[in-house]
Order: structure tokens, then C-alpha cells, then sequence
């Protein structure tokens, strides 16, 4: 169930494996995070290894590196494979606006040369970061041609066409409202059921109160992007190369170009299912932070996405019940890590956990507080981290 990036990928590996694959959607294909998120292709996982190396161990530190390598491999291999028009380029600079992140941003570049052989990062000084992204907010980072950016609702649907032509069936807007396990799994929607020997959950930020546990370890949060005008001549006052752009904020600033020459520029969130009523308001703030030289720039469009969160920021991975799989929580690094998700269940549907259970293996708390006060509480937390944020601290 949902039509995203896992589900998505999930079906497309079964019925190209020769199972009959059911897909419903509450909505459309493509309408939530996957079809609304920055398009950002990156390496590894939504943590830094030196972080998963202090939480799990080099081992699985390791393990999850490469899956997240894997996953990068995929995307770009089902994108030439499936002939999807999704722009897809590579490169994604993570910027620095104070010394102390601009030193973690190279200690870690060269964590990933010696301790992975991972040789495709570069570490930029102020000058050498001004020649990628002339902010006058950063003062350095790192530029990632291993990772890419591309188009995200693009994708989607290139997978969707490529899940249809292997014999996928799906129905859109076609909430389910209950899920009956047993030696079939029964999944009901409004307009009829469908009895299947395995089910996918796949609707991360929009899973509702479908499955308790699953529910109790991934938190909606909203994310915003605003369309400025096509900047033409000014394209060199703001992205110069046309790579992607993360900064090293708790509330990240994130940006690229589009096709036609607009700045897609991502920032600010909100928790629950609620948006703000002014969008472009409220990304203009933080833009304009970042570019200056933007204040006045027309901005022709803008919308949010709901997305999924973990407390960890690690996917949360499970095995619900015996015949129920679900990945969700992607935590902004979705692109990559829910395309391999997907790809992990649908080998475990027929018998090969092996990728499955090294994801699963993640430990995955619940949120405190439960459904009643997980919102506030992490309004609390995200006000503080927002508070740091401004203060440079």
C-alpha cells in the first residue's frame, strides 16, 4: 500500500519477478513526499557514519554504508534502465555557516576517504565553496559528485509507468481503512477489498492509524519549497555549477536548480497535517537568509509535503506481522533509501530477508508521549534546535 518511492519500487521488483501486485493509494501516485521532496540523491544514510559507528558498531556501520551506496546505484540504474525523464545530475555541495560545522564537514570527508575508500568528496574552503554556491552564509563545506539531485515527481512516475507495463494493478484513491491479518491478509478500502498472501505498508509520513506500532515510530512532519521566476543571468549570483545544495542547520536549508533555470529552494517545517497558510511566506525567510540578493525575487509557486520522521532519523524497518512488511520514516534522505526499501521487500517477500533484516536490525524507539503528546513534545525539541540554529550555536 502507497504509492511512493517504496511502494513504487516494491511493486515494480515483484511483478517483474513474476508475482501478481496489487498497488492502492489513498491518493494519486506520487502525491506525497515522493512526488514533493527536494530531489536530493545522496550518499550513504540520513546519519553521518561517525554517528552510526558510535550507535551500532563499524561493522554494521559499514553494512549500512554500502546499502546506502547500493541504493544511489539503483536509482540510477531503474532511471537508464526504464528510460525516466528525471534530469537527473550529479552532485550535491553540504555547506558549513559556522567554523565549528565547517570543521565536522571536512573531519568527516576525510573519515569517509580513509575509513570507506570513498574518494569522490571534496573539501571546499570559503573560496572554493563561493565558486559553487555564493552565499554569504557559508563559510566552507564539502561537494559530493558521488551523490546526484533530479526531478522528483518525475521519477515517481517513471516508476509508475515501468511498475504498469510489468503488470502491476493499481487504484488510486482508494484509502484503506483496515488491515485483517491471518493466513491471508485482508486490506479494506471504502469501494472493496483485496485479500493478498503478503502486504507492503508503504505510506510513511501518511500511514494514519493503519498499524500502532508502526504509527508509534514514525512522526508526519511537514517540509516547504518555493519556484522562484527563472533567475536566467542570475543563475551565477546564486548556483553557479548546477549542483544540489544541504546546509548543516538541525532544520535544513536545501536547493537546486530546475530544468528551465528556477531556484527550487526548500526550508522551514511544521508537525502534523497542518500548513501554514502563506507557503511562500514562509520559505521566502529562510531564502532570503541564505541569498540576499533574492529579497525581491519573484517566486512563482510554492507547496509542502508531508514526510516521515524517526527519532533516530534512521528508516524504521519491520516485520509488523507474519505476513506484513513495512519501511517508512526516510527522514529526508527518502530518494534513494525508500527506492532500495522497496526493492529489500520485495526480495523478502520471496525469500531473501537477508537486505531486509540487516535494515530491520535498526533500533527504532517509539516516540514519547505516544499519539496525544508526540506533537507537542517534538515542537518543543524542534523550537529549541531551531533557537540554536539562529544563534549560530
Amino acid at each position: 500500500m502507497g504509492g511512493g518511492y517504496t511502494g513504487l519500487s516494491a511493486a515494480l521488483h515483484l511483478a517483474e519477478a513474476g508475482r501478481d501486485v496489487v498497488l492502492i493509494d489513498a491518493q494519486r501516485v506520487g502525491f506525497g513526499a515522493s512526488g514533493r521532496n527536494g530531489g536530493q540523491l545522496g550518499s550513504g544514510q540520513r546519519v553521518d557514519q561517525d554517528g552510526l559507528e558510535k550507535m551500532l558498531g563499524a561493522e554494521p556501520a559499514k553494512r549500512l554504508w554500502q546499502m546506502g551506496e547500493d541504493a544511489k546505484d539503483l536509482v540510477k540504474s531503474l532511471i537508464k534502465r526504464h528510460k525516466i525523464d528525471c534530469h537527473l545530475k550529479p552532485g550535491v555541495a553540504h555547506t558549513a555557516s559556522n567554523e565549528a560545522d565547517l570543521r565536522h564537514l571536512h573531519a568527516y570527508a576525510d573519515h569517509l576517504r580513509t575509513q570507506y575508500g570513498y574518494e569522490q568528496i571534496e573539501i571546499l574552503d570559503h573560496a572554493a565553496l563561493q565558486s559553487v554556491c555564493p552565499s554569504p552564509d557559508y563559510v566552507g563545506g564539502t561537494l559530493d559528485m558521488g551523490a546526484a539531485h533530479l526531478h522528483p515527481l518525475n521519477y515517481a512516475l517513471g516508476l509508475a509507468c515501468a511498475a504498469a507495463a510489468a503488470g502491476v494493478r493499481m487504484y488510486e484513491t482508494s484509502p484503506a481503512h483496515h488491515i485483517e491479518t491471518g493466513a491471508k491478509t485482508t486490506v479494506q478500502t471504502d469501494a472493496g477489498r483485496v485479500e493478498a498472501d503478503h502486504v507492503i505498508l508503504a505510506c510513511n509520513g501518511y500511514l494514519g492509524g493503519l498499524n500502532r506500532k508502526v504509527a508509534a515510530r514514525v512522526m508526519p512532519i511537514n517540509n516547504f519549497i518555493a519556484a522562484t521566476e527563472p533567475l536566467g543571468d542570475r543563475i551565477k549570483d546564486v548556483l553557479p555549477r548546477d549542483v544540489a545544495v544541504a546546509d548543516s542547520r538541525f532544520v535544513v536549508n536545501y536547493f537546486r536548480l530546475s530544468h528551465d533555470g528556477r531556484l527550487l529552494f526548500g526550508g522551514g517545517e511544521s508537525y502534523g497535517y497542518k500548513f501554514p497558510t502563506d507557503v511562500a511566506a514562509k520559505v521566502r525567510k529562510p531564502m532570503s537568509a541564505i541569498f540576499p540578493q533574492l529579497r525581491d525575487v519573484k517566486i512563482d509557486y510554492a507547496w509542502g509535503g508531508t514526510l516521515g520522521i524517526t527519532m533516530k532519523r534512521l528508516p524504521y524497518v519491520a516485520r509488523v506481522a507474519p505476513n506484513v512488511l513495512s519501511a517508512s520514516g526516510y527522514s529526508g534522505h527518502g530518494v534513494g533509501t525508500a527506492t532500495h526499501a522497496g526493492m529489500l521487500m520485495a526480495r523478502a517477500v520471496q525469500g531473501d530477508a537477508d537486505g531486509f533484516d540487516t535494515m530491520a536490525s535498526i533500533p527504532t524507539r517509539p516516540f514519547p508521549g505516544g499519539g496525544t503528546l508526540r506533537n507537542p513534545l517534538l515542537v518543543l525539541a524542534m523550537t529549541w534546535y531551531s533557537l540554536r540554529d539562529r544563534l549560530g550555536v
